[in-house]
Protein backbone atom coordinates (compact mmCIF):
# COMPACT_ATOMS: atom_id res chain seq x y z
CA UNK A 1 0.00 0.00 0.00
CA UNK A 2 2.92 2.07 0.79
CA UNK A 3 4.92 1.85 -2.63
CA UNK A 4 1.51 2.15 -4.68
CA UNK A 5 0.38 5.44 -2.73
CA UNK A 6 4.22 6.75 -3.16
CA UNK A 7 3.82 5.84 -7.12
CA UNK A 8 0.43 7.66 -7.58
CA UNK A 9 2.07 10.91 -5.30
CA UNK A 10 5.15 10.79 -7.85
CA UNK A 11 2.57 10.52 -11.12
CA UNK A 12 0.32 13.14 -9.68
CA UNK A 13 3.44 15.38 -8.99
CA UNK A 14 4.63 14.31 -12.53
CA UNK A 15 1.65 15.37 -14.23
CA UNK A 16 0.92 18.66 -12.49
CA UNK A 17 4.59 19.41 -13.59
CA UNK A 18 3.47 18.53 -17.25
CA UNK A 19 0.36 20.46 -17.09
CA UNK A 20 2.33 23.65 -15.68
CA UNK A 21 5.19 23.51 -17.94
CA UNK A 22 2.57 23.12 -21.23
CA UNK A 23 1.10 26.09 -20.00
CA UNK A 24 4.25 28.20 -19.13
CA UNK A 25 5.32 27.28 -22.06
CA UNK A 26 2.33 28.48 -24.52
CA UNK A 27 2.32 31.43 -22.26
CA UNK A 28 5.84 32.39 -23.43
CA UNK A 29 4.87 31.72 -26.80
CA UNK A 30 2.09 33.74 -27.00
CA UNK A 31 3.57 36.45 -25.31
CA UNK A 32 6.82 36.18 -27.93
CA UNK A 33 4.09 36.23 -30.50
CA UNK A 34 2.89 39.55 -29.27
CA UNK A 35 6.52 40.83 -29.38
CA UNK A 36 6.77 39.57 -32.99
CA UNK A 37 3.40 41.62 -33.65
CA UNK A 38 4.40 44.23 -32.16
CA UNK A 39 7.87 44.53 -34.13
CA UNK A 40 6.09 43.86 -37.55
CA UNK A 41 4.01 47.58 -36.46
CA UNK A 42 6.99 49.15 -36.41
CA UNK A 43 8.33 48.14 -39.29
CA UNK A 44 5.23 48.91 -40.98
CA UNK A 45 5.18 52.64 -39.34
CA UNK A 46 9.17 52.86 -41.17
CA UNK A 47 8.00 51.39 -44.43
CA UNK A 48 5.32 53.92 -44.63
CA UNK A 49 7.85 56.76 -44.32
CA UNK A 50 10.38 55.56 -46.60
CA UNK A 51 7.27 54.67 -49.17
CA UNK A 52 6.43 58.74 -48.74
CA UNK A 53 9.92 60.11 -49.30
CA UNK A 54 10.09 59.06 -53.27
CA UNK A 55 6.88 61.38 -53.71
CA UNK A 56 8.87 64.12 -51.70
CA UNK A 57 11.32 64.13 -52.99
CA UNK A 58 10.32 63.99 -56.49
CA UNK A 59 7.84 67.08 -55.76
CA UNK A 60 10.61 68.89 -54.35
CA UNK A 61 13.22 67.93 -57.53
CA UNK A 62 10.36 70.01 -58.98
CA UNK A 63 11.40 73.44 -57.61
CA UNK A 64 13.97 74.47 -59.41
CA UNK A 65 17.36 75.47 -57.98
CA UNK A 66 16.82 73.17 -54.44
CA UNK A 67 19.57 72.16 -52.98
CA UNK A 68 20.72 68.89 -54.89
CA UNK A 69 22.96 67.71 -52.14
CA UNK A 70 20.09 67.81 -49.49
CA UNK A 71 17.90 65.45 -51.54
CA UNK A 72 20.97 63.18 -51.96
CA UNK A 73 21.27 62.77 -48.66
CA UNK A 74 17.81 61.69 -48.14
CA UNK A 75 17.48 59.11 -50.59
CA UNK A 76 21.11 57.85 -49.25
CA UNK A 77 20.19 58.02 -45.83
CA UNK A 78 16.79 55.92 -47.32
CA UNK A 79 18.14 53.41 -48.39
CA UNK A 80 20.41 53.11 -45.83
CA UNK A 81 17.47 52.50 -43.13
CA UNK A 82 15.58 50.53 -45.68
CA UNK A 83 18.63 47.95 -46.14
CA UNK A 84 18.54 46.78 -42.37
CA UNK A 85 16.66 43.96 -41.46
CA UNK A 86 16.13 42.20 -38.54
CA UNK A 87 14.61 39.29 -37.39
CA UNK A 88 13.00 40.02 -33.87
CA UNK A 89 12.87 36.09 -32.35
CA UNK A 90 17.24 36.71 -32.33
CA UNK A 91 17.40 40.51 -32.26
CA UNK A 92 20.30 41.85 -30.03
CA UNK A 93 20.61 45.08 -28.49
CA UNK A 94 24.01 45.77 -31.67
CA UNK A 95 21.53 44.96 -34.29
CA UNK A 96 18.52 47.15 -32.63
CA UNK A 97 20.77 50.35 -32.02
CA UNK A 98 22.28 49.84 -35.65
CA UNK A 99 18.35 49.70 -36.96
CA UNK A 100 17.62 52.61 -34.77
CA UNK A 101 21.01 55.06 -35.88
CA UNK A 102 20.06 54.09 -39.56
CA UNK A 103 16.28 55.89 -38.99
CA UNK A 104 17.75 58.79 -37.02
CA UNK A 105 20.12 59.20 -40.07
CA UNK A 106 17.15 59.28 -41.83
CA UNK A 107 15.07 61.40 -39.65
CA UNK A 108 17.29 63.87 -39.91
CA UNK A 109 17.98 63.96 -43.30
CA UNK A 110 14.28 64.52 -43.23
CA UNK A 111 14.20 67.45 -41.01
CA UNK A 112 17.04 69.39 -42.74
CA UNK A 113 15.13 68.72 -46.21
CA UNK A 114 12.08 70.64 -44.32
CA UNK A 115 14.15 73.04 -43.20
CA UNK A 116 15.59 74.17 -46.35
CA UNK A 117 12.25 74.07 -48.00
CA UNK A 118 11.23 77.08 -45.71
CA UNK A 119 13.60 79.14 -48.21
CA UNK A 120 11.35 78.01 -51.01
CA UNK A 121 7.88 80.02 -51.36
CA UNK A 122 7.18 78.10 -54.11
CA UNK A 123 7.62 75.00 -52.45
CA UNK A 124 5.20 76.09 -49.32
CA UNK A 125 2.52 76.84 -51.60
CA UNK A 126 2.66 73.59 -53.30
CA UNK A 127 -0.05 71.55 -52.59
CA UNK A 128 1.43 68.37 -52.89
CA UNK A 129 4.54 69.24 -50.93
CA UNK A 130 2.18 70.49 -47.82
CA UNK A 131 0.15 67.29 -48.09
CA UNK A 132 3.12 64.69 -48.20
CA UNK A 133 4.61 67.03 -44.87
CA UNK A 134 1.54 66.83 -43.17
CA UNK A 135 1.34 62.83 -43.51
CA UNK A 136 5.03 62.61 -42.65
CA UNK A 137 4.61 64.10 -39.89
CA UNK A 138 1.97 61.91 -38.89
CA UNK A 139 4.08 58.87 -40.02
CA UNK A 140 6.91 60.16 -37.61
CA UNK A 141 3.97 59.81 -34.23
CA UNK A 142 2.65 56.73 -35.66
CA UNK A 143 6.36 55.52 -35.76
CA UNK A 144 6.47 56.64 -31.86
CA UNK A 145 3.65 55.09 -30.74
CA UNK A 146 4.39 51.66 -32.82
CA UNK A 147 7.74 51.86 -30.79
CA UNK A 148 6.11 52.42 -27.49
CA UNK A 149 3.91 49.09 -28.38
CA UNK A 150 7.07 46.83 -28.86
CA UNK A 151 8.82 48.05 -25.92
CA UNK A 152 5.43 47.26 -23.47
CA UNK A 153 5.00 44.36 -25.16
CA UNK A 154 8.88 42.99 -25.16
CA UNK A 155 9.04 44.36 -21.34
CA UNK A 156 5.88 42.01 -20.63
CA UNK A 157 7.41 39.11 -22.42
CA UNK A 158 11.32 39.74 -20.35
CA UNK A 159 9.12 39.38 -17.36
CA UNK A 160 7.55 36.55 -17.75
CA UNK A 161 10.68 34.44 -19.23
CA UNK A 162 12.67 36.16 -16.05
CA UNK A 163 10.34 35.28 -13.45
CA UNK A 164 10.53 31.76 -11.22
CA UNK A 165 9.15 29.16 -12.52
CA UNK A 166 8.78 30.29 -15.69
CA UNK A 167 12.83 31.15 -15.85
CA UNK A 168 13.22 27.30 -15.48
CA UNK A 169 11.17 26.55 -18.27
CA UNK A 170 12.57 29.52 -20.49
CA UNK A 171 15.95 28.15 -20.20
CA UNK A 172 14.67 24.61 -21.39
CA UNK A 173 12.74 25.60 -24.27
CA UNK A 174 15.59 28.53 -25.47
CA UNK A 175 13.08 31.80 -24.59
CA UNK A 176 15.59 34.57 -24.60
CA UNK A 177 14.97 38.09 -23.35
CA UNK A 178 14.02 40.69 -26.20
CA UNK A 179 15.98 43.76 -27.02
CA UNK A 180 14.61 47.13 -26.74
CA UNK A 181 14.35 50.85 -28.30
CA UNK A 182 16.61 52.93 -26.22
CA UNK A 183 16.73 56.62 -26.56
CA UNK A 184 19.76 57.93 -28.23
CA UNK A 185 22.57 59.19 -27.02
CA UNK A 186 22.76 62.62 -25.78
CA UNK A 187 19.12 62.95 -25.69
CA UNK A 188 18.51 63.45 -21.71
CA UNK A 189 20.26 67.11 -22.46
CA UNK A 190 18.08 69.65 -23.74
CA UNK A 191 19.77 71.11 -26.67
CA UNK A 192 21.70 74.37 -26.77
CA UNK A 193 19.80 77.47 -28.19
CA UNK A 194 22.80 80.26 -29.34
CA UNK A 195 20.84 83.02 -31.04
CA UNK A 196 23.75 85.44 -31.87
Amino acid sequence: MGKLSGSVILIVLGLLLLFGGCNTYNSMVGSEEDVENSWSKVQSAYQRRADLIPNLVNTVKGVANFEKSTLQAVVEARSKATSINIDPANATPEQLQSFQNAQTGLSQSLGRLLMISENYPELKANQSFLELQSQLEGTENRIKVARDDYNDQATAYNKKVRRFPNSVFAGMFGFKQKSQFQAQEGSDKAPSVNFE
